[in-house]
Parts: structure tokens; C-alpha cells; sequence
């Protein structure tokens, strides 16, 4: 079998994004690995086509969504369709289930199998916006109904991202893990200078990496800060990551005198793991996440985790960390949880955990997806790589 031509297309990918921009580049470098040929097409703010280690990365000008922080999306269907058609793929990977779900129809046309990947929970997401429990369960159904019509395959990349599939009887869908890099993301990382600069001795270290939006609930960061300090626990917050939410946080550190550092969006991803590795606990508290990549980057510096019961975490997590209901006093419960176990024990529970989550695994479970079989072995000999845009 020749090589394939595998055009993903995503939105809701920004230079400052988080989770899907790794998933991305490291599924596109283990496309590239295996023999075959990845162009990604992302939305930003001009017009970009150049190669990378994930293979072509072509970026369209596409306007910035209100309210999201600077995530842009991909219009004109005119356009985009005939990119699709000038690529000719032989394979179609969405992630974006709202905005492209045309895409679906358009690979039936063209005869080329396409999956969507589900990146969140429609219901997990319609609640965090305020949506009652039942309206968000009605409409996610038929949002879904209509995404599992579209599309050959639907990829969940966990049980519970499966769950609202198969609860419309929905029989396309195939579970394909996400991954994480264990050589980048180690507990050597740790780091005392980088420990000291944010927390004292006898204070706990706690971190969240995370965009700061309402689907993810940093909130609940801030309030289980809140209820350790009123039980006498010394802990310190640092938050790594910017949203439409950040000023809204800042100010009510602010008035609430919280010791919380609000570092912004860190570019740099060797300090990033250095704060993993040397944080005490970690925080993933969005109820709609349907993987959790920043859990796991954090579990791989040997730094254990408190996530939302109400989201896939706990599936990922396993019992080396631990999940809460979503409110503050719960969070704090978790983390007294994990403080109290032996720290080597902790972070040796952690890592191990991570090891069950490499990105070979995850890279030969979306190939199967697509029905690609792998046809090489070992690193693709690729161009002079030229720094990448915004994917």
C-alpha cells in the first residue's frame, strides 16, 4: 500500500492553546513517522503554508471567535472545499464537530473516508455554559445524531467520551487514546529554584495548566485555595494559561488576598514542565474534558492530580490521583488526600500511570481509525523544518 494523504482540519486552535495544539502536532509527527502524509489546515491570522515536523501546515485567515480569547475559526465553505478538493485527501480527520460537520458530507461526495474526533462532550460542554442538565442532554443527542451520520468513523479517545454515542445507539464509533511524551515530560524536571520562586518551605505548591474559560472551571482552583487556607493549610496557587476568563480570576485573587500567580500562557515548554515537576498537586478541574493532556503531561513529571469527577480524568488518573465533585471544599478534601500519602510513593504512582499513555499507542490506534497501516518504522526522514505558526 502507497502512502496516504491524511488532511485534518481543526478549529479552536490558537498559538497560546493548550491540549488540541499537542494532540495535533505529535498525531501529525507519528502520521509523518509511519509513511504517511499529514497536512493540517488550522484557522489564523493570515495566510500560511509551510512544513513541519507534523508535515504541511496550511493556516487560512479566519476571524477571531467573541468571548473566546483569541480562538479563530475557519469559514467560507466555498474556500475550504475547494482546498479539499486541490488536496485530494485520501483520508479526512475533523476535530471540530459544530462549525465543519459539512466536511462530513462532502468527504461522502468524494468518496473519501473521514472521521471526527470528539475532543469534548456536547452535553459536558452545554452545561458548563449554563444549559439545564435535561435540555443539554436533548440537544447534545441531536447534535450528535446528526455528527455520527456525517462521518464514516467517530474517534473518542475515552470511554466516557464514548458514552453519549453510544447512548443514541450510535455503531461508528472506535476509541483511539490520546498520549503523552514521557522522555519531555519526567520527574527529573523538578526543580528547587523553580520551586522557591513561587512557594516557601512549609508551603503546599499547587498548579493548574489550563485555558482559562468557563468549560474549564478555574474557578475551582481558586476556591479550593480558599478552603485550604481557612483549614490552616500554607499553599500557594500558580496558574499557567490565559482565557477570556483571566481578569475576572485576577481580580478576585485580589480582593480575597489569595496567593495565586497568574503567570499567562507559557511558550516555553521545558519551564512549563519544570513547574509540572515541582508542584505538590495539580489541578484539572474542567467537568467536560474528555481526556485531560495537561493531567497527564503533570502525572509524567511524577506530580499526582485532582480532577473533576464529572469528566473522563478519572478514567485517565486511575488511583494514582485523585477526583472530586465540582466545588471547591471537594477539591480541597482531594488534595489533603493526596498530601497525606508518602511523597516517593505519590510521585512514583504517578509516573507509572503516565507510562500507560504513550504517543506510539496513541499514534497506531488513530492510524487503525483510518484504516493506515504503518509503513515505516522508526523517524521519517523529513526537510529543514521551519518554525511553526499557529498549529
Amino acid at each position: 500500500m502507497s502512502a496516504l494523504r491524511i488532511v485534518r482540519l481543526a478549529n479552536f486552535v490558537a498559538p497560546a492553546s493548550g491540549g488540541l495544539r499537542t494532540a495535533l502536532r505529535e498525531l501529525g509527527k507519528g502520521y509523518r513517522a509511519a509513511g504517511h502524509e499529514p497536512v493540517l489546515v488550522v484557522p489564523g491570522e493570515r495566510a500560511d503554508d509551510r512544513d513541519t515536523e507534523q508535515g504541511r501546515v496550511i493556516t487560512l485567515p479566519g476571524p477571531p471567535l467573541p468571548g473566546t480569547g483569541g480562538y479563530r475559526v475557519l469559514t467560507g465553505r466555498r474556500r475550504l472545499a475547494a482546498l479539499l478538493e486541490d488536496l485530494a485527501p485520501d483520508r479526512l480527520e475533523v476535530s471540530d464537530r459544530t462549525t465543519l460537520r459539512w466536511t462530513g458530507k462532502w468527504a461522502r461526495r468524494a468518496r473519501v473516508p473521514a472521521v471526527m474526533v470528539s475532543h469534548e462532550t456536547a452535553d459536558g460542554v452545554l452545561r458548563t455554559w449554563g444549559l439545564p442538565e435535561e435540555g443539554a442532554r436533548r440537544a447534545a443527542d441531536a447534535l450528535n445524531t446528526r455528527t455520527a451520520h456525517a462521518y464514516a468513523r467517530v474517534v473518542c479517545t475515552t470511554e466516557f467520551a464514548e458514552r453519549e454515542f453510544l447512548r443514541i445507539g450510535a455503531r461508528n464509533v472506535v476509541r483511539a487514546p490520546l498520549g503523552v511524551d514521557l522522555a519531555a515530560r519526567h520527574p527529573d524536571l523538578r526543580d528547587a529554584r523553580v520551586r522557591e520562586r513561587y512557594a516557601r518551605g512549609d508551603e503546599t505548591l499547587l498548579v493548574m495548566c489550563s485555558r482559562l474559560s468557563v468549560e474549564k472551571r478555574p474557578g475551582t482552583a481558586l476556591d479550593a485555595l480558599e478552603a485550604l487556607l481557612r483549614r490552616g493549610r500554607r499553599a500557594v496557587l500558580v496558574v499557567a494559561g490565559d482565557g477570556p476568563l483571566r481578569a475576572r480570576l485576577e481580580q478576585r485573587a485580589r480582593e480575597r488576598r489569595l496567593p495565586v500567580a497568574f503567570l499567562g500562557h507559557v511558550a516555553d515548554r521545558d519551564l512549563l514542565g519544570a513547574l509540572q515537576a515541582s508542584a505538590d498537586v495539580c489541578f484539572a478541574p474542567g467537568p467536560a474534558e474528555t481526556f485531560g493532556l495537561a493531567a497527564l503531561e503533570a502525572m509524567a513529571c511524577g506530580t499526582p492530580v485532582v480532577a473533576s469527577a464529572s469528566s473522563a480524568l478519572p478514567e485517565v488518573i486511575g488511583s494514582a490521583g485523585a477526583v472530586a465533585a465540582d466545588h471547591g471544599e471537594a477539591f480541597a478534601d482531594a488534595v489533603g488526600l493526596l498530601l497525606r500519602r508518602p511523597v516517593r510513593d505519590r510521585r512514583r504512582a504517578a509516573r507509572a500511570r503516565a507510562e500507560c499513555f504513550g504517543w506510539d499507542t496513541a499514534v497506531a490506534a488513530f492510524l487503525a481509525a483510518h484504516d493506515a497501516p504503518r509503513l515505516r518504522v522508526g523517524p521519517a526522514a523529513v526537510r529543514p523544518v521551519v518554525p511553526e505558526g499557529v498549529a
